[in-house]
């Protein structure tokens, strides 16, 4: 686990945040609110959207109305990505989280159930006291 990971709040510009991945080299980071609460995580993932743009849902007209093929509720998320220049706009929300009490074995599998790649560390009262990655598990398994 890394202790006291860099953080940034909800108003950070985006083009900031890319710029401390790209220094720092590091594929996320956890996104706080004023009083220092988890609400959600920015990641490659997220930015990915900035690069690529959105292609819009296919649909199929019928009796003059449109049927859309894929959710385009979707694709509304999708395109407030791309258009986003703060790090709320962009990041995902709900983040999985552990409590620094749980094993590496416990924090590896709910890592490999919800399909995450890192999990903040969360204190009792929800602040952020380190992150836990996959390469920290592996090189934890490499330690062992």
């Amino acid at each position: 686990m890394s202790r006291e990971p860099i953080v940034v709040r909800t108003e950070t510009p985006l083009k900031e945040a890319i710029q401390i991945l790209a220094e720092k080299r590091i594929s996320g980071l956890p996104v706080v609110d004023d009083v220092g609460q988890l609400v959600g995580i920015i990641s490659e993932t997220d930015l990915m959207w900035q690069e690529t743009g959105v292609t819009p849902p296919a649909y199929i007209m019928f009796l003059d109305s449109v049927i859309y093929l894929k959710n385009p509720a979707t694709y509304d998320r999708d395109l407030h990505k791309a258009l986003g220049q703060t790090v709320g706009e962009v990041m995902s929300k709900n983040p999985v989280t552990i409590s620094p009490n749980k094993t590496l074995k416990e924090a590896a599998q709910m890592m490999h159930d919800r399909n995450v790649h890192r999990l903040p560390v969360l204190d009792s009262e929800g602040q952020v006291v380190g992150i836990l990655t996959r390469g920290d598990v592996i090189r934890a398994m490499a330690a062992s």
